[in-house]
């Protein structure tokens, strides 16, 4: 197994790197073909891991692969931390990009960077499985910076659009206050346990739970609250929480392609994978649990409503994206890991759909993404209509769709919680069902139902999207449906994480659900006895009702309530706050260094000042050369009794 674990990251490396430096000599089609090679074997691999796993050797593989430094007592390794956690974040991160990749041959067909991008996304897949597979924090920090390079390569993908490349910047500034955090939490991680091995470090943690640190001085903090708030603002970066969501919605600047990758599988899903592998720690700090709580239940409700008034098709299923991340930290935060990492999963499925789904509405409307000039566009295009429909419910959490089995755990999950702050995430989620509802059903009906609002050219040449493009889709779309009942009583009620997530005995809420679970079909006629299906149900029939029914109440409700139509559309002043302050304010404190900084202290003082010295020196120097003998028999005479003086003054 040892060979297959290493194998799984490399496989996709090698794609990369192939398509990477020798794509012109590879050409378009090789190079697609050597990458969607290296993810295949990398998703045959995860897939004998997976049934290898949960087919009864469920021994965990921990094992390291070589030893990079020692400095004193800390070493700095590359080893695979491999168990049922971990195996179930390969599958659905090869999958998905495995589906992804395929799609891109029909998205950027005709894109001049078609070889590039097929490396990037190659290079993201690898980055990922690094961090899911490691097995200490060295390790971990290098997946999680790996994926933040290639998302600020990919989100800027199309470097000569300046929108492009004020996204990337937004992504990279905003991705580093994030890892700023997570660096410090792990550097804390390492002075108190002395180790960066996940084991060694969650096996001492237990000790500290008394231990303080003055951050101010004279004020005692816990230094477990400490190591896990700093390790979370690290996952607030990479999963998009509230403050450090902004770059998220940005990330729509890139291809369609890679807003599925970074949405559904890799980047975004790190921080909610990464505090369900640190449950040991977080379990010893009620603190820090009530910290990620709340501010996943303020994601959930505040970006699910900023969804409402978006009329960008990409970025409507970008702040869903961003809402149901919310759901997953609220799972975090109540200790139901293993509710976030179950939504996590289902999560990608369907996100992937809808993501790719909109690419194929973006091809067929020359390009076009305001779903204002969409409409009845059921009959050009049947399969990604049906398609999306999945997609929606799924994401909705229609009674038998894999979305509804994870999201309704969380609210479940939410409910029987005790963490302080779980009653206002309840509320929150539960008001989160009826805005993700009417939102997602906005956005389905102005695009494929309704008069048809798109221009007589686009609307001649509408077509179905060609099968490499439709077949991802219906591929993606199974899972959206099936998979929650398939795993939701292994994975959620029947300890299939076992020892690879920590639970403390007061926290464990998905025990109590669990009591009452009598298989999948219990589930979802459960479901009819809470609120949850009843508020998703009204969401639809309410945006049915104003954007097919009635379409001037939109106009109406929009100038009866202008200040909270204006205050959403402003996203809260988030935006706002960072294109002035935090990525303006970089832009314009880099033009100051290069005008200060470059241009007058290093070129004009330095460099260009250097050169100015020497020339004036020179010019000084050349008049002594008069070419006349006796100036230089004088000078020497001058020169001789000036060292005469010295010789005998001196002695």
């Amino acid at each position: 197994m040892k060979l297959i674990y290493i194998l799984t990251p490399l496989a996709p490396l090698f794609g990369a790197i192939a398509a990477g430096f020798f794509g012109k000599q590879l050409g378009r089609t090789n190079s697609h073909r050597v990458t969607i090679a290296g993810v295949a074997i990398a998703v045959l691999l995860s897939v004998i891991a997976l049934i290898k796993n949960i087919g009864g050797d469920s021994a965990v593989f921990n094992e390291t692969i070589y030893t990079w430094m020692v400095s004193g007592n800390i070493k700095f390794e590359v080893g695979f931390l491999v168990d049922r956690l971990t195996v179930v974040m390969m599958t659905v991160v090869t999958s998905v990009s495995l589906m992804v990749h395929i799609y891109t041959i029909g998205y950027m067909h005709d894109d001049p960077g078609y070889q590039r991008f097929f490396s990037y996304i190659s290079l993201f897949t690898f980055a990922m499985l690094m961090l899911v597979m490691a097995n200490n924090f060295m390790q971990l920090f290098f997946g999680w910076e790996a994926v933040g390079l290639v998302s600020y390569l990919l989100i800027g993908f199309w470097y000569k659009k300046p929108t492009a490349i004020f996204a990337n910047l937004k992504a990279f500034l905003v991705n580093r206050v994030g890892d700023f955090g997570f660096l410090l939490g792990i550097a804390a991680v390492v002075m108190y346990t002395g180790s960066l091995n996940y084991y060694e470090a969650f096996a001492a943690a237990p000790a500290l739970v008394g231990e303080t640190m003055e951050i101010i001085p004279g004020f005692a903090w816990s230094a477990l609250t400490v190591t896990c708030i700093c390790l979370f603002i690290g996952a607030m970066g990479k999963s998009a929480q509230i403050p450090l969501h902004v770059w998220l919605p940005d990330s729509m600047e890139g291809p369609t392609p890679i807003s599925a990758l970074i949405h559904a599988a890799t980047m975004v899903t790190a921080g909610i994978f990464m505090v369900a592998r640190m449950s040991p720690l977080f379990e010893l700090s009620e603190t820090a649990l009530t910290f990620v709580i709340v501010i996943g239940s303020l994601t959930a409700l505040l970006m699910g409503l900023i969804g409402i008034v978006q009329n960008d098709i990409k970025r409507v299923v970008a702040y869903s994206t961003l809402s149901q991340l919310g759901y997953m930290t609220v799972a975090l935060g109540a200790s139901a890991y293993s509710a976030a990492i179950f939504h996590l999963m289902t999560h990608a499925f369907f996100k992937a759909l809808l993501f790719l789904a909109a690419g194929s509405v973006i091809m067929g409307m020359h390009h076009e993404q305001d779903i204002r000039k969409m409409g009845g566009l059921k009959k050009y295009m049947p399969v990604t209509y049906w398609t999306s429909l999945i997609g929606t419910l799924a994401l909705i959490g229609f009674p038998g769709f894999s979305g509804y089995f994870s999201k309704d755990a969380i609210i479940e999950a939410v409910h029987a919680s005790n963490i302080a702050g779980s009653g206002f995430a309840y509320l929150c989620v539960l008001l989160g069902v009826f805005i993700t509802a009417f939102y997602s059903f906005r956005m389905f009906f102005l695009v494929f139902h309704g008069n048809e609002r798109m221009d007589e050219h686009t609307k001649e040449h509408l077509h179905e999207s060609p099968s490499v493009v439709t077949v991802p889709l219906v591929l993606l779309a199974i899972p959206s449906v099936i998979l929650g009942a398939l795993t939701i009583g292994s994975m959620l009620f029947g300890h299939y994480f076992g020892d690879a997530i920590y639970v403390a005995a007061e926290h464990n809420v998905l025990e109590e659900v669990g009591s009452h679970y009598h298989g999948p079909l219990s589930f979802v006629l459960h479901g009819f006895k809470t609120p949850a299906l009843y508020l998703a149900l009204a969401g639809t029939l309410a945006a049915w009702f104003i954007y097919l029914r009635k379409p001037e109440l939109a106009d109406w409700f929009a100038s009866k309530f202008s200040f909270v139509h204006r205050l959403l559309e402003n996203k809260y002043g988030f935006d706002d706050f960072n294109q002035k302050v935090f990525a303006g304010g970089s832009l314009k404190l880099a033009d100051k260094l290069w005008s200060v900084g470059d241009v007058k202290m290093i070129d004009g003082m330095m460099v260009n000042g250097s050169a100015n010295k020497i020339g004036v020196f020179s010019a000084l120097v050349r008049t002594v050369q008069s070419g006349y003998l006796y100036h230089y028999a004088f000078a020497m005479i001058i020169g001789l009794l000036a060292m005469l003086s010295v010789f005998i003054f001196t002695t």
